[in-house]
């Protein structure tokens, strides 16, 4: 099955992952490799490859990420210093998993978003 991806496996729990948030559109669970104290990914429970493949019946599914994403900020105490979130789409934009998910970062000042060219 060509979108049976790593994230939708720990969605239909045959891969453990510490979840820190489920509902019947939305699962959200820590990164195996944190890049911040707080370091959580929330997937749509079915697979959107890329950003680029989003449609009109993805809006709800979408819609609850960032309703997900405050929910796990504010449980993880850091909605009130503030937090990142990120969605990275194919290749150049570093997507690695071909399921489209929000990064949630935070837990400490995260500084730019790129250091700027020279």
């Amino acid at each position: 099955m060509p979108h049976d991806t790593i994230f939708l496996k720990i969605v239909r729990g045959e891969i453990p992952a510490d979840v820190v948030y489920r509902d019947e559109l939305v699962t959200a669970f820590r990164d195996r490799h944190p890049q911040a104290p707080v370091h959580v990914l929330i997937v749509p429970n079915h697979v959107i490859p890329t950003a680029a493949d989003v449609t009109a019946d993805d809006e709800a599914a979408l819609g609850r990420l960032f309703v997900a994403a405050r929910a796990v900020a504010e449980q993880e105490g850091i909605a009130e210093d503030g937090y990142r979130l990120i969605v990275n789409c194919k290749g150049h934009g570093g997507q690695e998993v071909d399921h489209l998910h929000l990064h949630l970062l935070g837990g400490e000042p995260l500084g730019p978003m790129r250091a700027r060219r020279g």
